[in-house]
C-alpha cells in the first residue's frame, strides 16, 4: 500500500501545533494568576489589565486547541468542505475579544487619569519583568506555527499584544519607582490597549475577508485566465472563481469553451497546481460546437446578459 506523505505531513503538523498550544496555555495561565495577586496588591490597572490580557490569552489558547481538533473533523454530506473555516471562526472570535477588553481598559484607565490612586512601583516592575519572560517562552513556542495557521496567529498576535504590554508595565513600574508619578499607569494601558486594536484589526481584516470568499491575497484572477487562455484549443474563459475555504486551503473553479476537451481540462489542471498552488479546483470544459451561452439577470441594467 503507497505512503501518504501528505496525510503524515498533516498529521505531525497538528501535532506539533498542539503541543506548542499546550505549551502556552500553561505558561499564560500560571502567570495569569501571578499577575492578578501582583495588580490587587499593588493597586496598578496597568499590571492588572495586563493579567486581563493574559487572561484572553488563555481564552485564545484554548479556543485554538479546540477549533485545531474541529477543523480536522472529516467531511460530512452536509459539511462537504469539512470544518476548516472553524480555523477562521476561531480567529475572529479571539480578535474581537481583545476589541472587547480594550473598551474595559481604556474606560478604566480614563476613571483613573482623573484621580490617580497611589501604586506600588517596585511590586508592578518585578511582576512585569516576570511577565516578559513568560511572554518570551510563549512566542518562542508558538512562533514556527504562527505561520501557516491563521487561529494560531491570532493567538500569537495575543502573545505579542502582551509582550508589549509587559514592557510597558516595567516602564510605568519604573517611573513610579523612581519619580512617584502615578499617572503613568493609566497612560501606559491605553497606549497598550490602542496598539492590540491596531494589532488585531488585521485579523479581523483576513478572517472577513475568507468569509466573504474574497480573492486570496496574492492572486490575481486576471493571471489566471491569462493562463488559461494560452492552452491550446481554448477559445474562452469564464466563470472564473476563486476564494479560500482556510487559511490555506484555496479553491478554484471555472468554465472553458476548447476544441479538444479532455486535453484542455488536463493542461489547466496542471498549469493551475504549477503556477498559482491551487490544488482543489472544479474545471468545466465544454465543446464550442455544443455550447449553448447562459443568461443572467443583470442587476446594474436590468436587462439579461450572456454570461
Amino acid at each position: 500500500m503507497p505512503h501518504n506523505h501528505s496525510s503524515c505531513s498533516h498529521k505531525h503538523n497538528r501535532n506539533a501545533h498542539k503541543v506548542a498550544l499546550n505549551a502556552s496555555l500553561a505558561i499564560a495561565f500560571v502567570f495569569m494568576i501571578v499577575e492578578v495577586i501582583g495588580g490587587v496588591v499593588a493597586n496598578s490597572l496597568a499590571l492588572i489589565s495586563d493579567a486581563l490580557h493574559m487572561f484572553t490569552d488563555v481564552g485564545a489558547l484554548a479556543l485554538s486547541l479546540v477549533v485545531l481538533k474541529i477543523a480536522h473533523l472529516p467531511a460530512t454530506s452536509k459539511m462537504s468542505y469539512g470544518f476548516h473555516r472553524a480555523e477562521i471562526l476561531g480567529a475572529l472570535a479571539s480578535a474581537l475579544s481583545l476589541w472587547a477588553l480594550c473598551g474595559v481598559l481604556i474606560y478604566e484607565a480614563i476613571l483613573r487619569l482623573i484621580a490617580p490612586p497611589e501604586v506600588r512601583g517596585p511590586i508592578v516592575f518585578i511582576i512585569a519583568v516576570i511577565g516578559l519572560g513568560a511572554n518570551l517562552l510563549m512566542m518562542r513556542s508558538l512562533h514556527s506555527h504562527q505561520k501557516d495557521n491563521l487561529n494560531i496567529r491570532a493567538a500569537y498576535l495575543h502573545i505579542i499584544g502582551d509582550l508589549l504590554g509587559s514592557v510597558g508595565v516595567i516602564l510605568a513600574g519604573a517611573l513610579i519607582w523612581f519619580t512617584g508619578w502615578n499617572p503613568i499607569d493609566p497612560i501606559i494601558s491605553i497606549l497598550f490597549s490602542f496598539g492590540i486594536l491596531y494589532g488585531s484589526g488585521k485579523i479581523v481584516k483576513q478572517t472577513v475577508s475568507v468569509l466573504m470568499e474574497s480573492t486570496p491575497e496574492g492572486i490575481d484572477p486576471s493571471d489566471v485566465e491569462d493562463v488559461l487562455k494560452t492552452i491550446p484549443g481554448v477559445k474562452e474563459v469564464h466563470d472564473l472563481h476563486i476564494w479560500s475555504v482556510s487559511a490555506k486551503k484555496i479553491a478554484l473553479s471555472v468554465h472553458l469553451i476548447a476544441e479538444d476537451t479532455q486535453a484542455a481540462l488536463k493542461e489547466a489542471h496542471k498549469r493551475i497546481e504549477k503556477n498559482f498552488q491551487i490544488s482543489h479546483m472544479t474545471i468545466q470544459v465544454e465543446d464550442p460546437l455544443h455550447f449553448e451561452p447562459k443568461y443572467c439577470y443583470d442587476c446594474d441594467n436590468g436587462r439579461s446578459k450572456k454570461v
